[in-house]
């Protein structure tokens, strides 16, 4: 079957493949698609040119892009008021970028090393190509590091694996098990079962090692406030007191929490027009003994906006002020959300977009640790959770939970806001930390150090998420070293792959 797969239709197995890959994430989380869908991808590789490669790839990104990230098409369209063609354009745009990663992989993979044995051209060059293609995707034009292979894993068999090498090992051990199949369909079956079964001895060992312990003999009292304010109506001025009085009132009924967290942007208003407000939730939270955060925008004397999350009640500060209020401030902006990439050049077509347009400004990438209620949160606002080595470099030896506060009412009924909670998920798993998500529409949600889902509630619902969150201490592998021995590997592999080139004298030729 497959062998008339690749010989007569390649470009459809192409683009099937892709779109399967997107079934092995949230909310389908059929694990096992990934790896075929690479599997896939890998055998239609063998034998094709460069040219053909770079095609192959594309179609599979097409495929993997245009059925994954759709999602994004509610924001700019439905919330953005686009026209229906300027929507579809922009989002056409942004599969097309996105497949342009895998349609380099593949014309890479087949231009270069072709002395190489195949065995280690599978084993070796392929996994390192797509890491070096992940991370430039995470990183260039501020980085869209979605729907990485290893995020298909979060509740699979390979998640052991993200405290040692985080979520790009998984990656490689989808890429390596993927591979093997290949060899197998080649007749190398002593290598592709050597493969599998290393990957499959070195995940089951990661389920041994437990590198982090509780912090304290109880956990912490959360309550998780879920507004769900329409995003029509969100930002008309009616809905300003109706809406700060929705979160006054659903507080008041859990003053007895230890924290009680609203989620991004709740308060729709700048900072600056809600200050006696804000002095008396601050006073309140502070009778209670309570800790509040919450998420609220900011506008500057330098004529700059800032996502920021602000603290009140029980945060070691005497009293709320708004010049020394703590507080944290978005560093990752969302493309399409709170910067328009050639927003000038789009602007005109833009017309509820107008304060995103002109984009907000940047917050320092590491920033102090919020405190409170006698705990030290790394936060994580919206988007930038996705980025794992910003986590990572703003989680210090007193850090004890992680926090991310969300409004996916940008994203409606699609599948979006549950890749979002997946990826909340691996970064709990990550760093072994407990992660508090508040949303406003949700999916809010209470996930262990395993990245397990203790608590939820339904989206588009108005309610509180109560529960207990359990603070821990210890570093895993991957939060001290990051992803350092993955950079050794490629460095290693590469520098073998050259001399194995060199000795064949140039053999082949593009």
């Amino acid at each position: 079957m497959l062998a008339k797969l690749s010989n007569v239709s390649r470009p459809v197995g192409a683009v099937f493949s892709g779109a399967i890959a997107t079934l092995a994430f949230a909310p389908f989380s059929w694990w096992p698609l990934a790896i075929l869908s690479v599997f896939i991808l890998f055998y239609l590789l063998e034998n094709a040119t460069p040219k053909q490669g770079a095609w192959l790839g594309l179609l599979w990104g097409l495929g993997q892009f245009g059925t994954g990230v759709s999602w994004v098409y509610v924001s700019i369209g439905t919330f953005g008021g686009l026209p229906l063609a300027a929507g579809l354009t922009l989002i056409a745009l942004l599969v097309l970028y996105l497949a342009l990663y895998p349609a380099l992989f593949g014309y890479l993979y087949r231009r270069l090393f072709c002395c190489v044995p195949n065995t280690l051209r599978l084993l070796v060059w392929a996994p390192i190509l797509w890491l070096l293609l992940d991370w430039l995707r995470g990183w260039a034009f501020t980085g869209f590091p979605w729907l990485w292979l290893g995020y298909s894993q979060t509740t699979g068999p390979m998640a052991p694996l993200a405290p040692i090498l985080g979520v790009e090992g998984i990656t490689l051990a989808i890429l390596l098990i993927a591979s093997s199949g290949v060899l197998w369909q080649q007749k190398s079956p002593r290598t592709a079962l050597g493969t599998i079964v290393g990957v499959v001895l070195v995940t089951g060992l990661s389920w041994l090692p437990t590198w982090v312990t509780p912090k304290g003999e109880t956990g912490m009292d959360v309550a998780v406030i879920q507004g769900n304010i329409p995003q029509a109506l969100k930002w008309q001025p009616s809905m300003r007191w109706p809406t700060l009085m929705r979160y006054a009132d659903m507080t008041r009924e859990n003053w007895d929490a230890d924290i009680v967290v609203w989620p991004e942007a709740a308060i729709p208003a700048l900072e600056e027009e809600v200050i006696e407000y804000l002095t008396n939730m601050d006073s309140a939270a502070k009778m209670n003994n309570t800790g509040l955060i919450t998420g609220v925008l900011d506008y500057t004397a330098d004529e700059e906006y800032y996502n920021n999350i602000l603290t009140l009640g029980n945060n070691n500060q005497p009293r709320y002020r708004y010049d020394t209020a703590q507080r944290y401030s978005k560093h990752h902006l969302l493309p399409f959300g709170e910067y328009v990439p050639f927003g000038e050049l789009l602007s005109p077509l833009l017309p509820n977009f107008e304060m995103l347009v002109s984009s907000f400004s940047r917050g320092n990438y590491i920033q102090p640790n919020l405190e409170v209620a006698g705990h030290h949160i790394a936060p994580a606002l919206c988007y930038e959770v996705a980025f794992n080595e910003q986590v990572r470099q703003n989680i210090t030896p007193e850090t004890d939970i992680l926090l991310t506060l969300s409004n996916d009412a940008w994203f409606g009924k699609s599948i979006g806001p549950y890749q979002h909670l997946e990826i909340a998920q691996m970064r709990a798993i990550e760093f072994g930390r407990p992660m508090i998500r508040a949303t406003n529409t949700g999916i809010s949600a209470l996930i262990d150090y395993r990245g397990q889902i203790t608590a939820t509630i339904p989206q588009f619902e108005q309610a509180t998420l109560r529960g207990m969150v359990q603070p821990m201490t210890g570093t895993t592998p991957f939060n001290r070293y990051g992803s350092l021995p993955l950079w050794l590997f490629v460095a290693f592999g590469l520098m073998s792959l050259t001399f194995l080139q060199r000795a064949a004298n140039r053999c082949c030729s593009a």
